[in-house]
């Protein structure tokens, strides 16, 4: 699985989530590192980091600012899937590191 170039946005988010369909990311990886920005939507700016595994799942680290000037962090599990056009889904379970520490799922999927 190699995410590099890759452009992602989210398709399903829960309520606690930030990232919304105007939220666009930007993959890049070296090796099983794997990083992307992203922002749109109440994001301004955000960064992940990850490493993937064999299978490309991503173990993932992530901090954003949202409009309000608030800086998030949090931790994020993505497990991939193929889809039958051949693009990208990501499935996501995640849990904020900072504010409340609740947790949600996600999908992205490769635009």
């Amino acid at each position: 699985m190699n995410y590099h170039g890759k452009i992602f946005r989210p398709v399903d988010n829960t309520e606690n989530g930030e990232v919304s369909g105007e939220t666009v990311f930007y993959y890049k990886q070296t090796g099983n590192i794997v990083t992307a920005e992203y922002a749109g939507g109440s994001i301004i700016a955000g960064h992940l980091i990850a490493i993937a595994d064999e299978d490309g799942c991503l173990d993932m680290r992530y901090h954003q600012v949202n409009e309000k000037g608030e800086l998030h962090t949090g931790i994020c599990r993505s497990i991939p899937e193929i889809l039958p056009d051949g693009r990208l889904r990501l499935r996501e379970t995640w849990r904020w590191t900072s504010g409340d520490g609740s947790q949600g799922t996600s999908v992205v999927e490769e635009v």
